[in-house]
């Protein structure tokens, strides 16, 4: 077989491994990578609740700001079937993990308005069901200040009023995730809710509305890492012309044996930094 036949095919086959790949990672493992994480996850910040170490602010307690991925808080809403392990930061690659909380806005239970974000199909999905959410119902979450109870006042979409400015001294959450069908998002679903407990004071924190990184906004990709992207991707060309000459020296069989498992780990690699630069609460 010529050498350019085989390269074609080699290229049809890397083709065919990517996209089996990203949908593999989306469809399922990317729910097996959720339920790890979270375990991970709830075994530190169930550490650090017993040490008294958990985050109250945008700084850890030797005054370090948090890197994204780190525990913040564990959200439960028994209605919905939610009890997650919530991050710092929103971005893709963060909310992968679980559901996150955005920088620019207090941790939950303190004075003030606390956005958490959350995927609505892949990685578990956490926040699929939240439009089901209704007034009056309630929401748990545990920081490192304590457990504070919310009171859903609201389900919005596009379009609808939002709730009337908070007063000084009061504290709002406000849970974010994509509405329509799964994987095919068409909007926004936001769910309101006020304490009901008793309000703690916020600590301090360097991000403000105006410095939060646009990937870690609403629906936004990832653009930071696609420089792993393209190592990814001149990874798979690199392997596919070393698969066609040990084809040609070696023969087929031994190729295979040698060649495939280092496609599959570079396919796996390369569909999750794809997935990185779609929507963040996809």
């Amino acid at each position: 077989m010529a050498a350019r036949e085989l390269m074609i095919r080699g290229l049809l086959v890397m083709v065919l491994v990517v996209l089996v790949g990203f949908l593999a990672n989306v469809l399922l493992l990317s729910h097996l990578q959720h339920i790890v994480s979270q375990h991970q996850l709830r075994q530190t910040f169930t550490e650090q609740l017993a040490a008294g170490t958990a985050p109250v602010s945008e700084g850890n307690f030797e005054d370090v700001l948090l890197d994204d991925g780190e525990p913040v808080a564990r959200i439960e809403i028994p209605t919905i079937g939610v009890d997650e392990i919530v991050v710092e930061g929103t971005s893709s690659g963060t909310l992968m993990a679980g559901p996150g909380h955005r920088r620019d806005t207090s941790l939950p239970g303190q004075a003030g308005v606390s956005v958490l974000m959350g995927r609505g199909s892949s990685y578990g999905g956490p926040f699929s069901r939240i439009q089901e959410l209704a007034p009056g119902e309630t929401i748990s979450v545990v920081t490192g200040q304590g457990e504070h109870i919310y009171e859903v006042i609201g389900v919005r979409q596009a379009g609808d009023l939002a709730p009337p400015p908070i007063q000084r001294g009061e504290a709002r959450l406000t849970l974010i995730t994509t509405r329509g069908f799964p994987y095919m998002p068409v909007g926004l679903t936001r769910v309101d809710a006020k304490l009901v407990s008793p309000v703690q004071t916020p600590g301090l924190r360097d991000t403000t509305f105006r410095t939060l990184p646009p990937e870690h906004r609403e629906l936004a990709g990832d653009l930071t890492t696609v420089w792993a992207l393209v190592f990814c991707l001149q990874g798979l060309v690199a392997a596919e012309i070393v698969a066609v000459h040990a084809w040609r020296r070696v023969g087929p069989s031994k190729t295979w044996m040698v060649a495939l498992p280092v496609f599959l780990v570079l396919g796996i690699w390369t569909c999750s930094e794809i997935v990185k630069l779609l929507p963040n609460l996809l």
